[in-house]
């Protein structure tokens, strides 16, 4: 038995990854998480995860959100080191649409630790991001 949670997010226009990670920055994530930025861009359907420095991070940002990657699901690491958590953000093709996937030492809730801390997640993701546009969420946490 396995567990799947994630938080699909729903702009009004659309985003850039950009965007995205300097709004979230107020609330203090960052791409840089413990193995440096980590990116991907589904031009293949092989969701291949790439390694970057820090120092390469508005390379990465130039690459999610070139125009010709418009059409592919891309996606960037984001971690939150003051609270040691963090996840993948992926965006779907047109950038109207996110997913924030919890898979860096993902919060559980106190009381039952097997569950994912989704109001944890939603009060650090969502506030920032209504300034681009956020209109509507959907969490999950599910057994597979």
């Amino acid at each position: 038995m396995s567990r799947t949670a994630d938080i699909d997010l729903e702009f009004a226009r659309a985003v850039t990854v950009d965007a995205m990670v300097r709004a979230l920055a107020g609330e203090g994530w960052s791409l840089q998480e413990p193995l440096g930025v980590s990116y991907m861009v589904n031009n293949d359907d092989l969701f291949d995860w790439q390694s970057a420095s820090v120092g390469q991070a508005a390379e990465v940002l130039t690459l999610v959100d070139s125009p010709a990657n418009i059409d592919h699901l891309v996606g960037v690491c984001i971690y939150h080191s003051a609270a040691g958590t963090g996840g993948q953000l992926l965006l779907h093709a047109g950038r109207s649409r996110c997913s924030f996937i919890p898979t860096i030492d993902r919060r559980g809730l106190s009381a039952a630790p097997a569950l994912t801390d989704m109001a944890w997640y939603l009060n650090a993701l969502v506030p920032p991001l209504l300034a681009i546009g956020l209109a509507g969420y959907e969490a999950r946490d599910l057994v597979d």
